[in-house]
């Protein structure tokens, strides 16, 4: 993703068409996950990796598309429409893996195979009701996959021409390093182990933060146009500190029924995010290197997965200081970037 996200995002912007690379990729997407378990587990592994390549490359162009579904002033209202809609659909595959796995009993391939006519079933409205405006008539050789390393390399240096994209990009590797961390598995872990929560205890906690994800991203939007992308996501920044520090509290005062505060706390500030940096992202870039920046967005945000988790284990692990302290890392983590956007000078806000 670090070098595929840039490259497929400079070749949309060239070709000035963003759905061919949206259609393609999620075909891929939906093949490789119908095809999970089907085979030799290393298949399955092969096909997860590719699944995981096609949505997260789909998202640059997807993305991307902000601009031409919305006009400027209603696309905080979109964006946040657009995270509330997709946390939504989470509970509906959480819907499909119940009646496939404990009501049917079908097993998890046939479940995996559910879940991928599901993502192409509410993919087909984009590809037919999305009309993008047409390309121009001489349009410049999109870069070829041989170039995605040079392509990064450029693309950075282009971005440094641009201050505001890179501080945001900085901005946004802080926060997103304690976010990916937490929805990644960290806060499941936390739940279990600190505030004592079982299986079930677990689960619920994330149905409630899902749910007020949907909440969060729809709120998200509306504050992003009364406030601006930028102060809408330093709100959301704060909320976000807000829950890591009252998940410390409940696990220091031995406290496990403030969980679902922490969830709804949390889900807010998730989907808030989402529906505010997306816009954020568009608000600092020229539109004719839209796509090219919204690679780096995705790369600052997958490389920020990779780190987060070396943290969290450097700090539990490495120098035994205990999951509170790693909660506490992660807060400060998203203060400084609640910091360093700040200085980040948006168009139209």
């Amino acid at each position: 993703m670090i070098f595929l996200a840039p490259w497929i995002g400079a070749r949309s912007d060239r070709t000035g068409r963003r759905m061919p690379a949206l259609v393609a990729t999620t075909l891929v997407a939906v093949a490789a996950t119908a095809g999970l378990t089907w085979g030799p587990h290393i298949v399955t592994f092969v096909l997860l990796g590719l699944a995981l390549v096609a949505v997260n490359t789909g998202s640059v162009v997807y993305d991307a598309l902000l601009p031409v579904v919305a006009r400027p002033e209603r696309q905080g209202r979109v964006s946040g429409l657009g995270v509330g809609i997709g946390y939504f659909g989470s509970f509906i595959g959480v819907g499909i893996g119940v009646v496939t796995l404990d009501v049917l009993d079908l097993g998890h391939g046939p479940t995996f195979v559910a879940l991928a006519g599901g993502f192409m079933l509410f993919a087909i409205p984009t590809f037919l009701m999305v009309t993008e405006p047409d390309p121009p008539l001489r349009v410049p050789d999109p870069p070829p996959l041989r170039s995605v390393v040079t392509g990064l390399i450029g693309s950075w240096r282009l971005a440094r021409a641009h201050p505001d994209v890179l501080r945001f990009l900085l901005s946004r590797f802080m926060y997103t390093d304690a976010i990916n961390t937490l929805i990644g598995g960290f806060l499941t872990i936390f739940a279990l182990e600190e505030l004592g929560l079982d299986r079930r205890g677990s689960q619920n906690l994330l149905l409630v933060a899902i749910a007020a994800a949907v909440l969060g991203g729809l709120g998200g939007g509306r504050l992003v146009e009364r406030l601006g992308s930028v102060r809408a996501l330093r709100s959301a920044l704060v909320m976000w500190v807000a829950a890591i520090l009252f998940g410390v509290f409940a696990a220091v005062t031995d406290r496990p029924e403030l969980a679902g505060g922490i969830g709804a706390l949390g889900g807010l500030a998730l989907g808030a995010t989402w529906a505010a940096d997306r816009v954020v992202m568009i608000r600092v870039s020229p539109p004719s290197h839209l796509g090219e920046f919204y690679g780096l967005y995705a790369t600052v945000g997958r490389f920020a997965t990779i780190v987060g988790p070396l943290v969290w284990a450097l700090i539990v692990d490495g120098f035994g200081w205990g999951r509170n302290a790693a909660m506490i890392a992660l807060a400060s983590f998203i203060a400084v970037g609640w910091h360093l956007v700040g200085s980040v000078h948006t168009r139209q806000g």
